[in-house]
């Protein structure tokens, strides 16, 4: 096998790959072997025909394609061991320039390589200053949402229907007096004010007693998913059929207690200050970084290869298909559901594909140009918080990785501590907003 490798345009290269005769012939064969039995030739039972009778009744190259697939994959194998240009970021582009049985078979594979990144300021770069803050509305909030989850409901005959209660209901619509499609329910729990039904609707039913029919009229949303309903009037003739209310227990040291691991409400009130206080830390942290890697991103030039973007495009769309097959979900299905195709998937996520990959080349370079690396105390330390998290042992986790896995290990982790490094080095300033606000009080006092 031979190799060569000629510099296109934009960061892209071409491997021309030749391949000896005898081994586009070995192949040919095991094609053959492989496929035999797929032909009917009078005179021969199946599977029995010589290849040169199959060859003459089917074409001379019936089993090119085949043979051809074969040789690539273990030829493409060989030509990237070989190869020591530039990393190469995209699948290949293949074009078979020769093909036939006693010569050699000569293939073309266009791929992109990662492409050289040029700095521009990374040190020193502004970003909002952002402070982790928590109120008390905040706290409180947090405790009556606590308060929500543990609340009891209460079964009410003796008065109708009120703001806030949990009804049941039979409904049915109708639009010019005919029943639509997807307007019936029976025994449908609602809660009154959630506005989970139609602009309206739960409105209506205040005041109704159980078992009392009501008529309660709207009108669908212009934007309803149902274009035949968009814009509409109709009609719900409903009946209640039962009424529950809600019943919040007491914030006392009881209620503590029975929802956390403290005695009173002073202490399960600070506990809670605390982990808003902690979460909100998480989320200054993470602002942060993105707002650094952001601007470094933006004062960074590189020239990103169509190729290498369509292929993280699909990398995107191949991850998101996997977290809808964890829900019972195939990508085909969200496709139809959503009236959408993969063309216009494929446009939705450009975005997303072009910038996940200038940050990526761009914190490669921080690291490269500061020279930070993961030492081999880091990569022990992410080996055993692998463990943790895979419960499987170190020696397993290493044996999984390999040496491709091991090097990505220690590039992330390089990675993460480039972003450590930007955020530690950029400038701190009074958001865009609250300075003007400053701005003009001060105006104001003078």
């Amino acid at each position: 096998m031979s190799l060569k490798v000629e510099n296109l345009e934009k960061n892209m290269i071409k491997l021309t790959i030749e391949v000896e005769a005898a081994e586009f012939d070995k192949a040919l064969n095991a094609a053959y072997q492989k496929n035999k039995n797929r032909y009917s030739i009078p005179g021969f039972r199946k599977g029995k025909a010589p290849r040169k009778m199959i060859e003459s009744m089917y074409g001379k190259g019936v089993f090119y394609e085949d043979a051809a697939n074969e040789v690539m994959e273990d030829a493409y194998g060989k030509a990237m061991e070989e190869y020591e240009g530039r990393e190469i970021v995209s699948r290949p582009e293949v074009d078979v320039i020769q093909i036939g049985e006693g010569e050699n078979f000569i293939f073309t594979a266009e791929v992109a390589v990662k492409p050289e990144v040029t700095l521009g300021q990374y040190k020193g770069v502004e970003i909002d200053r952002l402070e982790a803050e928590v109120t008390e509305a905040e706290v409180e909030a947090e405790i009556e949402k606590e308060r929500e989850t543990n609340s009891r409901e209460i079964d009410v005959d003796d008065r109708p229907v009120q703001d806030g209660d949990v009804v049941t209901l039979d409904f049915e619509g109708f639009k010019d007096g005919i029943p639509f499609e997807g307007g019936k329910g029976e025994d449908y729990p609602l809660t009154i004010g959630s506005g989970s039904f139609i602009p309206g609707f739960e409105e209506q039913l205040i005041g109704a007693r159980i078992d009392q029919e009501v008529e309660v009229k709207v009108t669908f949303p212009e934007d309803y998913q149902a274009e035949d309903l968009a814009g509409a009037d109709a009609v719900f003739k409903c009946t209640v059929k039962q009424i529950k209310v809600k019943e919040l227990p007491d914030l006392d040291d009881e209620f503590a207690s029975e929802v956390s691991e403290f005695d009173t409400m002073e202490e399960y009130r600070a506990d809670v200050r605390k982990q808003l206080l902690e979460k909100k830390e998480t989320e200054v942290k993470r602002a942060k970084e993105n707002a650094v890697v952001d601007a470094v991103t933006a004062n960074a030039e590189m020239d990103i290869p169509a190729a290498m973007v369509e292929y993280q495009q699909r990398q995107i769309i191949e991850d998101f298909s996997q977290r809808l097959q964890s829900q019972g979900l195939t990508l085909e299905q969200y496709l139809q559901f959503t009236n959408s195709t993969m063309s216009t998937m494929m446009d939705q996520v450009k975005p997303q594909a072009e910038q996940r990959i200038r940050q990526s080349l761009v914190l490669e370079a921080v690291a490269a140009a500061e020279q930070i690396e993961a030492s081999e105390e880091e990569y022990k330390e992410e080996l055993e918080r692998m463990s943790k998290e895979y419960n499987m042992g170190v020696e397993a986790i290493e044996t999984a990785l390999g040496e491709a896995g091991e090097k990505q290990v220690k590039d992330d982790l390089a990675i993460n501590k480039a972003v450590q490094f930007l955020v530690e080095n950029a400038v701190e300033v009074e958001p865009k907003e609250e300075a003007a606000n400053a701005e003009a009080e001060a105006a104001a006092e003078e």
